[in-house]
Order: structure tokens, then C-alpha cells, then sequence
């Protein structure tokens, strides 16, 4: 990126109060700011932008349409030098070719992936019928969490909860117990 301090038209200083979350503490526009953005609008936008998220995972800066955001953390807050990019269309025009030409070469890896056969849907959906089946059998009179019947039936956990709403909402099974995020089931 190739810094031109002409391209500078403002900086904000963005506090974080514990009660109010971010407030614009301070600001600066330059003579050639010709209202392309609103800071005072935009203060906790940038904020939780640029502070938001995992540690390590937080951008320096984004460009958007008609200018650009750098961003200096400080403790809580948050310097941000506002900036209006020159000569970027160019770029961007380049990138979005490239783009594009990955989009078209996706789209065809897509169309040459083999969808599932109609013999592969019904095993499936057999599989699925026979794991009901097997699970109302195996509840009568018996109590087992959601993570036992998962690791029987070697399903994720996606796929047991799955299989499990469907049985409660046909009222098979009924929740008797939860202990920490496990449920217990048995037959009804």
C-alpha cells in the first residue's frame, strides 16, 4: 500500500466507556474532507469493526467504496486515520476480473461433483427410518443421554439432534433429565 498524505481528510480518537460502550472522543477533519463520511455516525461502527472479534484476528484497515479506515489500537481506544484512496478503481477492477475467474472455475467443479443417486437417497433415508427405529427400541423402559446415543449410533452431533426432534415432535421419545448440555430420553 503506498501512502500519500494528501489522501489524509480525518482522524478520530474513539473511546469505550464501560457503561456506554464507544463514544467519539475526538476528531479531526482536514480541509479537503467534503463530507464523505460522517464520523460521529459511524464511531461505534469502527469501533466494534476494528476491536471486535478473536484476538490476533483484527483488521488494520478496510477500504470502502469512497475511502479507507486505518486503525491504531491504544488500550480501549482506537485512533483512526480516515483516508480517500487515489488510483485504487484500477485495482479493484483487476481484482474483481480475478474474482470472477475463480467464481466460473468453482461453478464448474461444482457441475462436475457426481450428485447423489436416487438409490443413495433412499439408503439414506432407510438408514435414517432404521436409527429411529433402533433408538425407540432401545429407550423402552431405559434412560440414555444424547451423547451415548450418538457415539451407538456413530452420528455427529448434528445428526442425532436431528433424528431426536424429529422422535420428540412424533411424541416416540420424551426428555427426562438434563444434566449440564446432556439430555437424557426414553420411550414413551
Amino acid at each position: 500500500m503506498n501512502f500519500n498524505e494528501n489522501e489524509l481528510f480525518g482522524a478520530a480518537l474513539i473511546g469505550f466507556d464501560m457503561i456506554d460502550g464507544p463514544f467519539l472522543k475526538w476528531k479531526k477533519e482536514m480541509d479537503n474532507a467534503k463530507n464523505i463520511v460522517n464520523l460521529n455516525d459511524f464511531a461505534i461502527n469502527f469501533y466494534l469493526a476494528f476491536r471486535g472479534g478473536n484476538e490476533g484476528k483484527k483488521p488494520r484497515a478496510i477500504l470502502y467504496d469512497t475511502f479507507y479506515i486505518v486503525a491504531f489500537p491504544k488500550d480501549l481506544e482506537l485512533c483512526c486515520l480516515f483516508m480517500k484512496p487515489q488510483g485504487v478503481e484500477q485495482n479493484l477492477k483487476q481484482l474483481n476480473k480475478i474474482a470472477n475467474r475463480y467464481i466460473k472455475e468453482m461453478e464448474k467443479d461444482e457441475e462436475l461433483e457426481e450428485p447423489e443417486t436416487e438409490s443413495e437417497i433412499q439408503n439414506d433415508k432407510y438408514t435414517i427410518k432404521e436409527i429411529k427405529r433402533l433408538i425407540i427400541n432401545l429407550l423402552n423402559e431405559k434412560e440414555m443421554s444424547t451423547p451415548e446415543l450418538r457415539r451407538y449410533f456413530k452420528l455427529n452431533n448434528s445428526q442425532i439432534w436431528k433424528v431426536m426432534s424429529i422422535l420428540e415432535s412424533t411424541q416416540k421419545v420424551r426428555r427426562t433429565d438434563k444434566k449440564g448440555r446432556s439430555v437424557n430420553w426414553t420411550a414413551i
